[in-house]
């Protein structure tokens, strides 16, 4: 039985790269157009439209999920059983943290434009990721929901 999920987010790209990488392809186009004929341009276009879309969409597709007493993170997941403490991580926490205060076996599921993210401690002895890195744009609410996760848990 798959309970509705406690959280779920999904870490989508935000609309002014949508608008900058638009803007790239019809620079490209101009460059193109004059250079090659009109048809071959547009397919040039095309095929970079699409490329970039298809990038977009894959960088944007990992998801959050708190549910069924599993913590999703992109292709990882974890049991509620081992989940330790739980902390929602301000700007410069998440900079920092991400940074000089890295542990390079954690697991990181950040993305540049997400300033902000949750780290989660693994209580998992056979685990080698001390905790978990993961960048959100709710990080109170994801914070929430894994506390009670591992209450429930």
């Amino acid at each position: 039985m798959t309970l509705t999920p406690v959280y779920s987010e999904r870490l989508g790209v935000p609309l002014r790269w949508w608008v900058q990488g638009t803007m790239l392809v019809a620079t490209l186009w101009l460059a193109v157009v004059v250079a090659l004929p009109a048809l071959a341009a547009w397919l040039v276009t095309a095929v970079a439209l699409g490329v970039l879309t298809f990038l977009f969409w894959s960088y944007g597709s990992a998801r959050i999920v708190v549910a069924d007493g599993t913590f999703r993170a992109g292709r990882a997941h974890i049991p509620a059983g081992f989940l330790g403490a739980v902390t929602a991580l301000d700007a410069e926490e998440t900079h920092r943290t991400a940074g000089v205060e890295a542990d390079a076996r954690a697991y990181l599921l950040l993305r540049p434009y997400l300033k902000r993210a949750v780290r989660v401690e693994i209580t998992d002895p056979a685990d080698p990721a001390p905790y978990w890195l993961v960048g959100t744009r709710h990080p109170e609410e994801l914070a929430r929901a894994l506390a009670a996760l591992t209450r429930a848990g």
